[in-house]
């Protein structure tokens, strides 16, 4: 699947798995029912545009990938619940080794499995969900593992925190926690959502980003665009305060679904994921 053998094209010396403080973990996973398709060559996507960025990030004055990056081979089963049940045996093998795991999906249910696997791993988790679904169905079409139960898990289990949320189910509104719903209506009259949210947050923090929290004029190239959505700048405003602030333990970026002739999106998803990854490894304020 992968264009290259290491992610963003970078030396063998920075690329093996045992000096590497972070894993990427491909998931092409795509469920026969989207209405756009193409989310399962998201991850090649962003792959394939990761090898034109610049490795140095202005912002942080760093470089992050000298802190060690291994790509590992795709997850690459059709199956929902065998999908979700890989993802998180090699999430929690992962954490267990100390690396610092991150996932490129595919639809949000690859999130399932691995925020399964750093639940169990560290206490007191919050799951930071930004994305424009709310994705909290028990069961959709016969199955827990569809996208649209995400983060049903996480909801029913742990401390989740949603950004975002601009389109949703008419029962889900029996299924949220309203204290930790910040729904992007809202957002955009309030000056200080991005400080409440972190309030909101326990000290360690698994985050999932679903790329259709963007805005669909910055990144039209998603399965299921919504408007409304988050802009640039405040996006990695709010990402570099939550890296700042809190332990963020894992990650994982999901739902580009990339356009034959425009790159434009799969280049920002590629500049988003390695965005956070300089706010992770930067020394804290």
């Amino acid at each position: 699947m992968n264009p290259t053998a290491t992610f963003a094209g970078i030396s063998d010396k920075y690329a093996g798995y045992e000096t590497s403080k972070t894993i990427i973990i491909p998931v092409p996973f795509e469920e026969d029912s989207n209405w756009i398709k193409g989310v399962a060559r998201g991850p090649e996507a962003l792959l394939t545009a990761a090898q034109h960025m610049e490795l140095y990030d202005i912002e942080t004055d760093s470089e992050v990938y000298k802190e060690g990056i291994h790509l590992t081979d795709p997850v690459t089963l059709s199956s929902n619940t065998e999908m979700v049940e890989e993802v998180y045996a090699k999430v929690k093998k992962y954490i267990k080794r100390t690396k610092f795991v991150t996932i490129l999906g595919g639809e949000p249910s690859v999130s399932i499995g691995a925020v399964k696997a750093a639940n169990e791993c560290f206490d007191d988790l919050t799951v930071l969900h930004i994305g424009a679904n709310a994705n909290l169905q028990k069961e959709f079409e016969g199955s827990q593992y569809h996208r649209n139960c995400a983060m049903s898990e996480a909801n029913r289990q742990m401390n989740l925190v949603q950004v975002g949320i601009r389109s949703m189910h008419k029962n889900e509104t029996t299924l949220i926690n309203a204290d930790n719903v910040f729904f992007a209506n809202e957002m955009a009259t309030d000056d200080y959502w991005m400080d409440t949210i972190v309030d909101a947050l326990t000290d360690d923090v698994y985050l999932c980003f679903d790329l259709n929290g963007m805005d669909p004029s910055l990144l039209p190239a998603v399965t299921r665009p919504e408007p409304g959505g988050l802009f640039w700048y405040e996006t990695l405003e709010f990402l570099h305060k939550v890296f700042q602030e809190k332990n963020v333990v894992g990650f994982d970026m999901t739902g580009l679904s990339p356009l034959a002739n425009d790159k434009s999106s799969d280049i920002l998803a590629a500049r988003i994921f390695y965005k956070m990854l300089s706010y992770k490894f930067e020394k804290k304020e």
